[in-house]
């Protein structure tokens, strides 16, 4: 029997939730470790990898994370994708197929990912699976499981940081120099509760979950700290600069 019917087969086997909706798309782009964006009917649709977390760019494991999501669905990949949930920015939260196999699980067996208990219950039928990958990476040590004391990434996006290990002094919190002024932008309205602080001038939601610059409209909009989304790596105060 050719292996695509055996695979349809077996996806149509899994006990996969009534909600949940089986496609079959290309990869345009990654992001981090656990977003992507894919070609469905045409259309650029982007994808959260659910139940688990990557590490932010700017974190330790997360440029790693993030080099591995793309050579594991490189452009153009053929993917199965099983769409379980949207998410509040409108994303499609799912788990992904390539080449038979729950990149999801892969990433998180490989220590590229964690478990992202907060919403594992999108995943009931491969929970199991996640948590014994996790102990099983955590156990050898694999990618963001090597460091001494890791830091969860949604700890990370709400300004957890271990203890300096270096003689580098830490950037002062506020600065004498005012930061640049973004270039020609427009203040959106403002929801107090629903838009996070860091950006004034812009209405973007509070993490979590965490944001990219190609998740969001808005580009090179006045920063603040803390930054949750990391939107401005080199801390000049305008985000999304290119």
């Amino acid at each position: 029997m050719p292996r695509n019917i055996v695979f349809a087969l077996l996806i149509a086997l899994l006990p996969i939730p009534v909600a949940a909706q089986l496609s079959s798309v290309s990869v345009v782009s990654t992001g981090d470790g656990d977003t992507l964006r894919v070609n469905h009917n045409g259309q650029t649709v982007t994808v959260r990898l659910a139940c688990i977390d990557s590490p932010e760019s700017d974190q330790p494991g997360g440029s790693a994370a993030s080099e591995r999501l793309r050579q594991i669905l490189p452009r153009g990949q053929a993917i199965q994708l099983i769409s379980v949930d949207t998410d509040r920015y409108g994303r499609t939260v799912g788990v992904v197929f390539a080449n038979r196999r729950s990149v999801n699980l892969q990433m998180v067996r490989e220590g590229h990912a964690v478990v992202y208990h907060q919403y594992l219950s999108n995943c009931p039928n491969s929970s199991n699976d996640l948590l014994a990958a996790e102990a099983e990476a955590r156990a050898a040590r694999r990618g963001f499981w090597a460091q001494p004391n890791p830091v969860m990434p949604w700890d990370w996006r709400q300004g957890t940081r271990p203890s300096p290990q270096s003689s580098t002094p830490p950037r002062p919190a506020s600065s004498p120099t005012a930061p640049r002024p973004a270039a020609s932008v427009t203040p959106s309205p403002r929801a107090t509760r629903n838009c996070e602080p860091s950006y004034p001038t812009v209405c973007i939601p509070p993490a979590p979950p965490d944001l990219d610059c190609g998740d969001i409209p808005h580009r090179r909009f006045t920063v603040r700290q803390p930054d949750p989304h990391r939107f401005d790596g080199n801390r000049d105060g305008i985000g999304c600069e290119r």
